[in-house]
């Protein structure tokens, strides 16, 4: 008689250590073993050689409902399950509404558990006109944190928030056990910075860059790890595209306070020198893409350990909003769902980085982070079963021929890659055979932090 539902052999890539001959055992869609050599019986059991067997990546940083009627859950967890991804964190900023409430963090939850194919868990904002007050709210209502912003790209969908409205959100946040994550541009400079670029007749794929330049990023840095330090509110950096950022976030910690800082995946893989300039729109990015002297910077910074998350900050615009001559009348933001786990492997394995990294970085920092590592983030005994597999079958990205993505674009297409993702896990279930998504809209949940962590 079997004892697991499923068992899956190779060599697992777990956050302190790499085990070749590994195993990982299933039941009831919870962890129930781990181990080394034989693998157990199972009612279904693949023996995968030396394929890498990681936790489902938890991908910190989604914008699924950017764009209305554009991509959804329907897509968006269609391109995690096909990219390892097995839960996403799904940002407040949708087109037409803003989550800001209990009763709209309800309703958004009950969507995504209609729609989505992997877990969601959810970001909350404020509306400015209403400050703080429905922060405990909304956090009854499940979400895993918050999200503000110090630059306002729209004032009802995308709205900046002050430094004394920060700092009152910062202070209502603190007594929740939750963190504050944070859009990091200063506001006042990226206009001065934007107007000198256009005074300047500067409207080509130079515009973006010079438009919101480092001292843009530092300035917000240092607000927002300023206003967590104030306040007893963990801080966090959402995005951070430069090593000095790294370096600050190291700092406060140093000091003793909870600052912690993301590092999308675009800024360890792209360049203005080698992809902006042919990119054009499609590289548009906020924070902007930086030179190849930075991306190696954060590749050190993620081998020393000052990286907390890796995240894609997916939002899978349609191509005319992405393909404007004039490089600022361009929306910001890139697909990267499909991706993020085989460039981030790629990039590791280029540099020496061990893949210990992915699991810590993509999984189980993001778990502990979101409060959600009572059931998500490791291949760890009674947690859900959330695996990806990798194999090393070299590549070449073509976002419109995989079906996976909303759109046919993605500034990755035609890269050569050794790794690919060949199935993913869900709770023990297959959603992703290396080839097509298995999971149908609705097999996704709601995912929250435990109830105990609310005011």
């Amino acid at each position: 008689m079997a004892d697991f539902d499923l068992v899956l052999a190779g060599t697992l890539a777990l956050p302190d250590r790499v085990v070749e001959g590994g195993f990982v055992a299933v039941r009831d869609g919870l962890v129930a073993m781990l181990g080394q050599g034989a693998p157990p019986q199972a009612r279904e059991r693949h023996l995968l050689g030396n394929a890498l067997i990681l936790p489902g990546a938890i991908d910190a940083q989604v914008h699924s409902l950017s764009q209305k009627d554009q991509e959804d859950f329907v897509w968006s967890t269609r391109a995690a399950a096909a990219g390892g991804v097995t839960t996403i964190v799904d940002m407040p900023y949708d087109e037409g509404d803003l989550v800001c409430s209990a009763e709209a963090v309800r309703r958004k939850a009950a969507h995504a558990e209609a729609t989505a194919r992997v877990d969601v868990a959810l970001y909350g904002t404020v509306d400015p006109s209403e400050g703080a007050a429905r922060i405990p709210e909304m956090v009854e209502a499940g979400v895993a944190g918050f999200k503000f912003s110090t630059f306002g790209t729209d004032p009802k969908r995308f709205p900046r928030i002050p430094p004394p409205l920060l700092h009152d959100c910062f202070a209502a946040i603190a007594r929740t056990g939750l963190a504050a994550g944070v859009h990091n541009e200063n506001h006042e400079a990226v206009d001065d910075f934007t107007a000198r670029t256009k005074a300047a007749g500067i409207a080509d794929w130079r515009a973006h860059g010079l438009s919101r330049p480092p001292l843009v990023e530092l300035l917000a840095m240092g607000e927002i790890y300023e206003t967590g330090a104030l306040t007893g509110c963990p801080a966090h950096v959402v995005h951070c595209s430069l090593g000095r950022g790294y370096e600050m976030a190291a700092s406060y910690r140093a000091q003793g306070f909870a600052a912690t800082v993301e590092a999308c995946i675009h800024y360890l893989v792209l360049d203005e020198e080698n992809d902006v300039a042919p990119l054009g729109g499609r590289a548009k990015i906020n924070p902007p893409i930086r030179p190849r002297a930075e991306v190696e910077k954060l590749w050190r910074h993620v081998a020393a350990g000052n990286v907390t998350l890796v995240s894609t900050d997916h939002v899978a615009w349609s191509e005319e909003r992405k393909t404007k001559p004039e490089m600022l009348l361009n929306a910001s933001g890139v697909p990267g769902l499909e991706i993020m786990l085989p460039l981030f492997v790629d990039g590791a394995l280029k540099r020496g980085v061990p893949l210990t990294w992915a699991a810590k970085l993509m999984a189980e920092n993001p778990a502990k982070h979101f409060r959600i590592d009572h059931a998500k983030g490791a291949l760890q005994i009674g947690r859900d079963a959330d695996i990806c597999v990798m194999t090393p079958e070299p590549f070449t990205y073509d976002p419109a021929a995989t079906g996976h993505t909303v759109v046919g674009w993605s500034p990755y297409a035609g890269m050569r890659l050794p790794w690919r993702v060949s199935s993913t896990w869900l709770r023990g279930r297959q959603i992703f055979d290396g080839s097509s998504v298995l999971a149908e809209p609705g097999n996704g949940r709601f995912v929250r932090p435990p109830a105990t962590l609310a005011a």
